[in-house]
């Protein structure tokens, strides 16, 4: 499957793709001989950005395109899929990677909310539904990476807006998975990519972050391998932390211990003994 997709000539479109683990990821899949579609929010940052993918490619310009699109908006979705459809005529891999970070907590920043859902929930149902028919009438094998968080898992206090629209796009991208995995015929692939603690945009970096190229090492050969969780681990903390942290996160559940038990004072030693 991945030879097929991750090969010369293929379409990759990407949504967030003017800065961080978006920009990244078209970098590499150019740098493989995929011609690439760039989406985000800012005409004047996805151009910018686009002279770098460029000159990566076999063919230069021709083989990037830019879009300006607000994943929020699934006429924005329909508008990118029209534009890479009829540019390169196909697209072997969908990665739904556009987020914003803004949020808030149960009861505050309702605005917030709204918008944070519509870019990191709706984004990526927006574009799996608009992409999907187009892809499975190719009847070629194709891939779609949708980009979640650990937040999204683990459920930390501070943002659950963000952790929210993330636990859904877990939720989302496992049910997706099943029914491609079922339909007769179908070639397409889900993957649920769920990067560390990384340095995106314009943040500055910060020791024990890993920087977006490591993130899309952990991508490729975990598409490579045909894995749908690829959840990447940082300099601060191991995967056999994460491992621990999302057990002990499903142990609230099982041994009926109050929410979010991990940030709860009386489990503060257990917790301490549990990951040690």
């Amino acid at each position: 499957m991945p030879q097929s997709v991750l090969a010369p000539g293929r379409v990759a479109v990407v949504t967030g793709a003017a800065s961080g683990i978006g920009l990244a990821a078209c970098k590499r899949f150019a740098s493989v001989g995929m011609k690439v579609c760039m989406a985000d929010i800012t005409q004047e940052e996805l151009s910018v950005a686009s002279e770098g993918v460029a000159a990566l490619t076999k063919n230069g310009r021709d083989d990037v395109l830019v879009h300006p699109t607000d994943v929020g908006k699934k006429d924005d979705l329909e508008s990118l899929k029209d534009t890479a459809y009829n540019t390169f005529g196909e697209v072997g891999l969908l990665m739904n990677n556009a987020a914003t970070r803004l949020g808030g907590g149960p009861w505050k920043n309702y605005a917030q909310w709204q918008d944070t859902l519509n870019v990191n929930m709706w984004g990526v149902i927006n574009g799996v539904h608009t992409f999907m028919p187009a892809m499975l009438e190719q009847g070629t094998r194709c891939m779609i990476v949708n980009t979640g968080s650990k937040q999204g898992i683990t459920n930390p206090p501070g943002n659950t807006a963000y952790n929210v629209a993330k636990a859904a796009v877990k939720a989302y991208t496992e049910g997706l998975q099943h029914e491609l995995r079922t339909t007769d015929g179908c070639q397409i692939t889900a993957h649920l990519l769920v990067p560390g603690w990384t340095t995106t945009g314009k943040r500055e970096h910060q020791p024990g972050a890993w920087m977006p190229d490591q993130v899309i090492d952990v991508l490729i050969d975990a598409l490579q391998r045909g894995d749908f969780y690829i959840i990447c681990p940082d300099d601060d903390v191991t995967p056999e932390m994460d491992h621990k942290r999302i057990l002990w996160a499903a142990g609230d559940l099982v041994d009926n211990r109050p929410a979010l038990s991990r940030w709860h004072p009386d489990y503060a030693d257990a917790f301490e003994k549990f990951s040690a």
